[in-house]
Order: C-alpha cells, then structure tokens, then sequence
C-alpha cells in the first residue's frame, strides 16, 4: 500500500497511540517488528500515520504489546475504521493544516471545551467579527482569504449548533472589551454571544477582570473529549501558531488549567448579565 504523503490529524493520533502502546511495552520499533512478521520501517511508517493500520493488525499490535487497556483498543479499532470523507476534507487543498486539524478534532469530540483570553471564542464568532480577527491578526489576510476562512469557521460552528456536542466557553473579560472591527462590530457580537448562551448545549462562562487567582493561562485554548480520556486532544493557539497537544502529561496540565479557571468563572446567568452591562457602556460611550 502507497504511503500517505500527508497523514489526517486522526491518522496521526492513531499512529502516536501505537508508539505509545510499543513504548509502554518497553520495546523497540525493530523488535515489535520481530513480533508482527513485518519491517521495521512498516512500524515507522504505522506509528507516523503514513501507512494505514487495519483493525485486525491493530489488535495484533495490542497484543504484543500486552496492552491491557480495552476501551482504549476499542476507540482506537473505531479509528482504524474511519474510511469516509468529512465536510472538512473539502477545504484540504483550499486552506492551511491547522485550521483543517483543529476542525477534525471538534467534529469527533464528545464534548468540547474552549478557554479565550484574546478573542470570542470561533464557535461563536459573528460573521463580521471573524472578518475582522482574520484581517487584523498577526499576519493579515487578503479579502478573498478571509472570505474563505469565515466559510469555514461558519461550518465548524455547525458542530455545536446542532446541539449534539456540548460545549463549554470559558471567556476572559479582556476578550469581551477588545474591539475587532469597531464597537458596533463588537455590540453585535456580544449581543449574539448572550443569544448563543441559551442554545441547547452550550454553557457560556465569564471571567472578570478582578476574579482572584486566575490561574493565567494566556493562550486561547480549546479542549476535545474523546471517547476515552487518553484520547482527548487540546489545541492552543499563539503569535507562532497552532498547537495540538496529546501527551498524557500535557492533557494532565491542561485538565488542571481548565478545572482552576472553572472554579473561578462566573455563573451561566451571571455571565449573560456580565456581557449585556459591557454592552451598555459601549451603547454609552459610542452613542
């Protein structure tokens, strides 16, 4: 079988879990290879995502490995099933791979969870506000990309707009305050954000400036369930770009981070009152 020149986010995942599993064992690549009746450089290219693992050679794998962990095989044979085309893959060669992974990783989580300290969080960005993030980031966009890059944030939002995942946004105040486009841009996107609070499966919470020991973390982050906890995934977005996260010390940390800055939010209630006195005073000042 020819090798993938460009392996799915999904497709990684699976082949860094079967590292994972071969390392956990204590073996080499060369050894499990011993044991498969295979190359090593079939290991290799499994363990990259570029060569494809079936379910049955990855209960084989499994086994050599004496991986006890059955719900973890399980998600991971569900994985090895995964064979249809998603929304995303019609974007792959329109757009850059970050975008596309940070795609895939909400459209397979089985809930998601979003900390935005810079910006509203893009699951619930308005159309002229995603405009505006997009030809005012750190590297500007063209028009017809921009264009582009909101079609696509529309449909990533169709993730928890149909209600079957649930999604918790935790936002810092400064995200509220900072004005992409203009005060009237942000009134508008504020007054939906109240409105997107009340969808079926979304729970909006704020954090204020003068809450008490925010934990601080200042990247704009989000965090995706997967069917079992190994498999969670977070991304995190900086001036260098994005991240994703999988290790189970990392997901550890940000498990941490996550559970400090919901101990200190507002209330669902209280943060829609929150947002709604941070829009009279734009309606103040600005008129």
């Amino acid at each position: 079988m020819a090798n993938r020149q460009n392996p799915t986010l999904r497709q990684r995942r699976l082949g860094a879990e079967l590292r994972r599993m071969r390392e956990q064992a204590g073996f080499a690549g060369s050894h499990l290879a011993r044991l498969l009746g295979v190359t090593p450089a079939l290991v290799t290219q499994m363990e990259n995502g570029k060569s494809a693992v079936s379910v049955e050679r990855l209960h084989e794998i499994a086994e050599a490995c004496m991986c006890a962990n059955a719900p973890l095989v399980d998600a991971l044979a569900g994985m090895a099933r995964e064979r249809d085309r998603a929304w995303w893959d019609e974007y792959r060669n329109a757009l850059t791979a970050a975008p596309i992974d940070v795609a895939e990783m909400e459209g397979h989580a089985k809930r998601l969870k979003s900390f935005n300290i810079g910006f509203i969080p893009g699951l619930l960005q308005t159309v002229p506000y995603a405009a505006a993030v997009f030809a005012r980031g750190f590297t500007p966009l063209p028009g017809r990309e921009v264009d582009r890059r909101v079609g696509f944030r529309l449909r990533r939002q169709q993730t928890i707009r149909s209600g079957e995942t649930p999604y918790v946004a935790l936002v810092h105040e400064a995200a509220l305050r900072i004005q992409y486009g203009g005060p009237a841009v942000l009134r508008e996107q504020l007054g939906s954000l109240v409105e997107d609070s009340e969808l079926p499966g979304v729970s909006l919470r704020v954090v204020p400036f003068d809450t008490a020991d925010f934990p601080g973390p200042s990247e704009n982050l989000i965090y995706a369930e997967g069917p079992v906890p190994e498999l969670d995934t977070v991304q995190a977005d900086s001036s260098h770009g994005s991240h994703i996260f999988d290790s189970p010390a990392q997901l550890a940390g940000y498990r941490a981070i996550f559970e400090r800055i919901e101990a200190v939010a507002l209330p669902e209630s209280e943060s829609r009152d929150y947002i709604r006195s941070i829009m009279k005073e734009l309606n103040d000042r600005y008129e």
